[in-house]
């Protein structure tokens, strides 16, 4: 895949994207950046497959990822949605070393920044900013965002969860289809386009 953007730049949003949660040293940024690979992405295509074991960290510098089910019927399931300055596997396989419940692929051109788990382990023995900062993601992420996002869906009507999202993302729109944003907000594209529609006519 053609892609003119520039890899510094992408690697400085990968690491102002890990200090936004633990300051490094430049030591540990040397040692962890001889171990990132870039990876450009097609829309549609996939960066691991269900039934596959999950071998990298990926950090999203531009594009949009997505998770999904496949059921024995065929039938496709959102599971979430991953866009710049985020980061997307399966944690799961990750940690338990076993193939994955779920699809990731690409909903536009992506390009993601690639490190292995094992060696990010690795990396971890030798600086501790690097375990701290993987604390500090876990907790927010894994813990307070997820319990937020909880919470979200059983105390904020759709119409809430949709204006807010599109407050975080207000571009997006325009470059998902709508099915998509509906399953990552737990609600059907008929609900979807329902609550736009109203919030069309008060606008």
């Amino acid at each position: 895949m053609e892609n003119t953007e520039d890899p510094s730049t992408s690697f400085e949003l990968f690491k102002s994207a890990i200090e936004s949660y633990y300051p490094i040293t430049n030591s540990t940024w040397l040692a962890l950046k001889a171990n990132l690979e870039l990876q450009f992405v097609k829309k549609g295509e996939a960066v691991l497959r269900e039934g596959s074991r999950d071998r990298f960290i990926r950090f999203i510098s531009s594009g949009i990822l997505r998770s999904f089910y496949t059921d024995i019927d065929g039938n496709i399931y959102n599971k979430n949605l991953f866009l710049e300055g985020s980061f997307a596997a399966s944690k799961v396989s990750l940690l338990t070393e076993t193939p994955s419940y779920f699809t990731i692929e690409a909903l536009e051109d992506t390009t993601c920044i690639n490190l292995s788990f094992s060696k990010y382990k690795e990396l971890q023995e030798n600086h501790l900013d690097l375990k701290n900062f993987y604390i500090a993601y876990i907790e927010r992420n894994w813990i307070i965002a997820k319990e937020k996002r909880e919470i979200s869906l059983v105390m904020d009507d759709a119409k809430e969860r949709y204006l807010h999202f599109l407050k975080e993302h207000p571009t997006i729109e325009r470059r998902i289809a709508q099915h998509h944003i509906a399953a990552h907000l737990g609600v059907t594209p008929t609900q979807l386009s329902r609550i736009r529609k109203i919030l069309k006519k008060n606008s």
